[in-house]
């Protein structure tokens, strides 16, 4: 009987792939877990969250983050996803040099409508036993933002679920609310 086999990607390959065109240079794709996976179109509610919570986190900011937006995060060498925002630690060359890790990061935000399986299912354990330590699913399909903090090797031990009329504090900045009524109105 034969077996099949997957070969797994690492992040060297995945750049080697784009830099000789075998990837699209425009090509909505990101590595997770060693594959390359398609991403899905951005509609514009899904745009729209992304950047009403970019303003906010750029206003609140004062110095004390960077606002990053669907840039990669660099988690192992065989995964680099996009997520839509992250806070990240003030570094002197804003990351030039290199992309930020998971210790780098006090808030990942996935802005989830058509890729809400992929990301609970698959990024979120990733970012789990990477030890991101906050991660946020504005989960447009329910209207609804999930908290996840406790990393662990298999994802969060802690989640919370908050609705319309609740607000949402990233747990590394205390004086930043987020409306979650005001964050999800159309």
């Amino acid at each position: 009987m034969v077996v099949q086999t997957q070969h797994r990607f690492s992040v060297k390959d995945y750049y080697r792939m784009a830099e000789t065109g075998v990837l699209a240079r425009d090509a909505r794709v990101e590595l997770l877990d060693g594959q390359i996976i398609d991403m899905s179109p951005i509609g514009p509610f899904h745009s729209g969250i992304v950047a009403r919570l970019s303003e906010l986190f750029h206003t609140k900011a004062k110095e004390r983050w960077t606002v990053f937006v669907q840039n990669p995060l660099h988690v192992d060498d065989h995964s680099e996803p996009e997520p839509d925002i992250m806070l990240l630690k003030r570094a002197p060359d804003f990351y030039t040099k290199s992309h930020p890790i998971p210790a780098d990061v006090f808030l990942l935000t996935e802005v989830a409508d058509a890729s809400l399986y992929y990301d609970r299912e698959d990024k979120l354990p990733a970012y789990g036993r990477a030890g991101v330590a906050e991660v946020w699913i504005v989960n447009l399909v329910e209207q609804e933002l999930e908290i996840y903090r406790e990393p662990n090797f298999t994802g969060y031990s802690s989640k919370t679920i908050l609705r319309r009329g609740q607000q949402a504090v990233p747990q590394s900045f205390l004086d930043v609310a987020v409306d979650v009524g005001d964050l999800l109105k159309r």
